[in-house]
């Protein structure tokens, strides 16, 4: 595997230009499975990836829609609630976590991270904790050289690859700009560690999954490579052969995206996050406080991408992108959430544009 597969997996996660999602249409529209039918074939025709799944809910119903191949050893489609690597939508989860430590006073979204982390972060006096989670701290994305011999099976901690990240120079100075860094959430996550006294994934467990009832939804546990439950097989071609990534260790994602999930837990959680089961008004509001972005016309929040679409409604939500599997997806102001999953990353900007397009197809009303 060659480092460009590293640069563009999860560092490259959900950069969208010009295209995104739309106001709910009603369940009874016959148009409605058609257009995602024709999409999801158009995404999957002669160049595109092996398979694609598109999961809709609304009003507490949830429906998926497969095309292709989900094996291509057997040639079956996505199994039925499949899990799939959910890359940087992890981050989602963790911003959540530190919105709901702000609420109970744990944390002040504009205080410097060195104050909760003395010592781990370089110009940590400078840089805030919102800076962190809106991807504005300046802080330049390690995976691009971490070892790409290595990632698939290496088991790496989070201090190593925080040691690997703080050696490199920053992008810009803090608050300048915006890059998306994996960097800003492996801080983030640690973060957590600190002002909770458990890991991240915990936290994630105690405060998210288990109260949503997220069942399927989990981080991985150390050295754990396979998904548990029925899955896609997952492919990447960063190397321009297809090559069979299902089975990898995703402990060098860590809080950036190491997560395994499926689309209706997905839907479940977003249309939760956003309808205020999770966090207060006051965090929420915080968390879609966007900041402008060249890869998100809509902006980014802390965590949030809200996204401007073909029928001009906001959808908020975000993706992922690790070797294998490539997530798209949100939510309506009206609660209609989709989840747009392929199992083939292929590292070209019309790839991920090309997933949108379903998103778009499934919830913007029939023109």
């Amino acid at each position: 595997m060659r480092a460009r597969l590293l640069r563009c997996s999860l560092a490259g996660a959900l950069a969208i230009t010009g295209i995104a999602l739309s106001a709910p249409v009603a369940a009874a529209d016959p148009g409605d499975k058609y257009r995602i039918e024709r999409a999801l074939e158009e995404l999957v025709a002669e160049g595109g990836p092996p398979g694609a799944q598109a999961v809709v809910t609304e009003r507490g119903r949830t429906r998926e829609i497969a095309r292709g191949a989900g094996d291509l050893r057997t040639g079956k489609p996505f199994p039925h609630q499949a899990r799939v690597r959910i890359g940087s939508n992890t981050k989602v989860f963790v911003a959540t976590v530190v919105l709901q430590l702000v609420a109970e006073k744990k944390v002040v979204l504009d205080a410097p991270i060195e104050r909760y982390l003395p010592g781990v972060v370089p110009n940590g006096s400078r840089i805030s904790v919102r800076q962190l989670l809106q991807h504005t701290s300046g802080l330049a994305d390690y995976l691009p050289v971490i070892d790409p011999d290595e990632i698939r099976w290496r088991e790496y901690g989070t201090a190593e690859l925080l040691k690997t990240a703080m050696a490199l120079d920053p992008d810009f100075e803090p608050g300048t700009s915006w890059a998306y860094s994996n960097t800003n959430y492996l801080v983030v996550g640690e973060l957590v560690r600190k002002l909770a006294g458990r890991p991240v994934a915990t936290e994630i467990d105690r405060r998210i999954l288990r109260p949503l009832g997220l069942t399927a939804t989990y981080y991985p546990r150390p050295y754990e490579t396979g998904i548990r439950g029925p899955h896609p097989r997952g492919y990447d071609a960063g190397s321009g052969e297809r090559v069979d990534f299902t089975v990898q260790n995703p402990s060098y994602a860590g809080a950036a995206g190491a997560m395994v999930g499926t689309g209706e837990d997905l839907n479940r959680f977003f249309i939760a996050l956003l309808g205020g089961r999770l966090l207060p008004p006051a965090q929420l509001a915080e968390m879609k406080r966007t900041v402008p972005s060249a890869a998100h016309p809509g902006g980014y929040g802390l965590g949030l991408i809200r996204y401007l679409t073909s029928c001009g409604t906001d959808v908020w939500g975000h993706g992922g992108s690790i070797p294998g599997f490539r997530t798209r997806g949100g939510v309506t102001a009206d609660g209609r959430a989709v989840n747009v999953s392929v199992n083939e990353v292929v590292y070209a900007p019309e790839a991920s544009d090309n997933v949108v397009k379903v998103v778009d197809a499934a919830v913007c009303p029939r023109r």
